[in-house]
């Protein structure tokens, strides 16, 4: 497969909003070789209402960049870098996010996107913004996905939030860089990574009045009251770069018959 560019930009706003997850409620969602990433017992999932703007391949100036809204669905993970011969795996515990669906206004993100961050899905947005609120909302224009959040900027995370800071639920995400989704076309076969670095890692929470998350909602997934809303964050005016970091192959272990000894590889051609 041929690697993308990196690409750098602006993300003009970004709003995360976390869900505190029962974690044995993700055996079903989760694929191999992804295991939750917890705190205090939970898993953390959430939604990702994201506005990008000037992105281009690194070394173009900003004038011929993009403006695009995104989404995406997301789920802190861990793995075993355990690839035998792979490049880059050195055999230790990973840690970054499970992304099982991406979504986006562009066009040509989602043309450009799917070749190496896994697949794009248009939608629509719809998103007001003013006096430090914030309403944003999309649907999908399959019809298989919605997400919508009303918010404003707030001084604390709630006190019943499974992190005991806004610091961290900061590091938390700061940790989940690197994401993995469903390589476009390859059935669970293959996960395509991509790496988001930052010029600077600043947030600041946000109080919800009202979100909804028709992945996190669906009772074919998730048990009710497996979902709980834990907290959200903004990110607001940071340059930033998205790095393609190759793929995450699932592959059964040829010694065993038991399909959940299976070990992974990486690959980055």
């Amino acid at each position: 497969m041929v690697r993308l560019p990196s690409l750098r930009g602006i993300i003009d706003r970004r709003i995360l909003v976390n869900f505190r997850i029962d974690a044995a409620a993700l055996d079903a969602v989760l694929p191999d070789p992804f295991e939750p990433r917890t705190v205090d017992g939970y898993a953390i999932g959430g939604i990702c209402l994201l506005r990008l703007t000037d992105v281009r391949p690194r070394g173009l100036p900003a004038f011929v960049g993009t403006r695009s809204e995104n989404a995406a669905h997301r789920i802190g993970v861990e793995w075993d870098d355990a690839g035998v011969g792979a490049a880059g795996a050195d055999g230790e515990r990973r840690s970054g996010v499970y992304v099982p669906r991406r979504d986006t206004s562009s066009r040509l993100t989602a043309a450009v996107g799917r070749r190496s961050f896994g697949e794009y899905y248009r939608a629509d947005f719809d998103v007001d913004e003013r006096d430090s609120r914030y309403a944003v909302a999309m649907r999908s224009r399959d019809g298989e996905t919605r997400m919508s959040v009303t918010a404003g900027e707030a001084d604390e995370i709630p006190a019943d939030s499974v992190f005991d800071s806004v610091a961290a639920a900061s590091e938390y995400h700061r940790r989940g860089a690197v994401g993995y989704s469903p390589a476009a076309g390859d059935a669970g076969e293959r996960f395509d990574g991509v790496e988001l670095t930052t010029d600077e890692w600043r947030v600041r929470p946000l109080s919800v009045s009202e979100v909804s998350a028709s992945f996190f909602e669906d009772e074919r997934r998730f048990p009710t009251d497996a979902v709980t809303f834990d907290n959200a964050l903004l990110m607001r005016d940071i340059g930033h770069e998205w790095r393609d970091v190759g793929s995450i192959c699932p592959e059964p272990d040829a010694t065993a018959d038991d399909p959940a000894s299976a070990r992974t590889a990486q690959s980055t051609v």
